[in-house]
């Protein structure tokens, strides 16, 4: 978060008139490999980073939730919990309203709040902002509608709130990251059965650094190349014969190509071997840790450009600059169509890919990136009160 708790809890005082009852904060996360399997039912493999959105909030006695947002110029919206729907809110948001209105739904009572948000996670960069806000509002309302819920029934919930009320058909994947991440940790997460596993990620104990690199290129998982790559998978699995696409190994593959047309089959290809570098990666963590991932850091990145279609040209120049420059791999990160991509790269090396990156996209005329280093980090709960 961009403000300290004791900065935000005098920003909640100053714009509500009173103090609140305590500060929650959720990282966002980098998907380190693993993108489009998890609405699939496959496997991910992210981490939580170290930026991280927070709220200050506190209960009031009416059923009025009232959020504001510290981002840009600042908006504050009001709703009564007893009229939310879907569909009932528009804009940023229906993110923390949407879950509140998940816990109502569920049959969890939270009482009316008022709630002051800030962060740093850059939004629209792939990095999951919007999970971050989810899930720092959904350990708040845990806390203070004494519910107890787990860390994956919180995620349950807000994917519930951006299916249904933003309207994104997204996975568990972002909510499970900001939620059960660990320093120093991925999340191993299976999404079928939602049995998650920490995986060592020790980049600084290995030498390594990965950074960030953020386009500037916004995207929207609400908009229809997210939808449509989500309907083609479908219909890949309907047409083989499975429930998702989980089902399918790379052996599958050839008979696929007989059944599906080009670009379904191309669709499925990407989901099918995405899984397998996953399963890959995992094993190399454990084994011979993260100095030896770009090789499948670099296989992902082509079956997203190639087969999946979800890069864009200033992904993909980001991605072969940063290889040039010596990374280990370098990959898109996120549900495409802009974002972010990472690069593996030796700490030594660091200053040097950056420099090389933002020449390049100076060269091309692309607006300059912002690249920054992420490190794993622990997941969403409670920071003071």
């Amino acid at each position: 978060m961009t403000l300290s708790a004791t900065e935000l809890s005098a920003a909640f005082t100053a714009r509500f008139g009173r103090e609140p009852a305590g500060i929650w904060a959720a990282p966002g996360r980098v998907n380190l490999i693993g993108e489009h399997t998890d609405y699939n039912d496959g496997f991910v493999l992210p981490f939580a980073i170290n930026r991280s959105t927070a709220v200050a909030a506190a209960p009031r006695r009416d059923r009025t939730a009232r959020v504001y947002s510290a981002f840009g110029e600042g908006s504050l919206v009001s709703a009564d919990l007893n009229e939310l729907s879907t569909g009932s809110v528009q804009g940023w948001a229906a993110y923390p309203l949407g879950v509140l209105w998940a816990f109502e739904d569920r049959g969890t009572g939270v009482p009316g709040l008022d709630l002051y948000v800030d962060s740093d996670v850059p939004v629209g960069a792939g990095l999951s902002s919007s999970a971050a806000l989810e899930c720092a509002v959904a350990v708040m309302a845990n806390d203070l509608s004494d519910a107890g819920l787990t860390g994956p029934e919180l995620a349950a919930l807000g994917q519930r709130a951006e299916n249904l009320m933003v309207g994104a058909p997204t996975g568990i994947m972002d909510q499970s990251a900001s939620l059960l991440g660990e320093e120093g940790h991925a999340v191993f997460l299976d999404c079928r059965s939602r049995e998650a596993e920490l995986v060592p990620l020790d980049l600084a104990g290995s030498g390594l650094t990965l950074l960030v690199i953020d386009t500037r290129v916004s995207h929207e998982h609400a908009s229809g190349g997210y939808a449509s790559r989500r309907a083609s998978c479908e219909q890949g699995a309907k047409e083989m014969g499975v429930a998702a696409l989980r089902d399918l190994t790379v052996k599958d593959l050839a008979a696929a190509a007989g059944v599906l047309d080009e670009e379904t089959f191309r669709r499925v290809r990407h989901v099918v071997t995405e899984n397998a570098r996953v399963l890959a990666a995992v094993d190399i963590l454990r084994t011979d840790g993260p100095g030896k991932l770009g090789p499948l850091l670099n296989e992902s990145h082509a079956s997203m450009r190639d087969d999946f279609e979800i890069s864009c040209p200033e992904l993909d120049l980001a991605v072969e600059t940063a290889r040039r420059a010596g990374a280990l791999g370098a990959r898109m990160t996120g549900g495409g169509f802009g974002g972010s991509a990472i690069a593996l790269v030796d700490s030594t090396a660091a200053d040097a890919v950056t420099a090389a990156v933002s020449d390049a996209f100076a060269a091309a005329g692309y607006a300059a990136p912002a690249v920054f280093t992420v490190l794993p980090a622990s997941g969403a709960g409670r920071v003071e009160g």
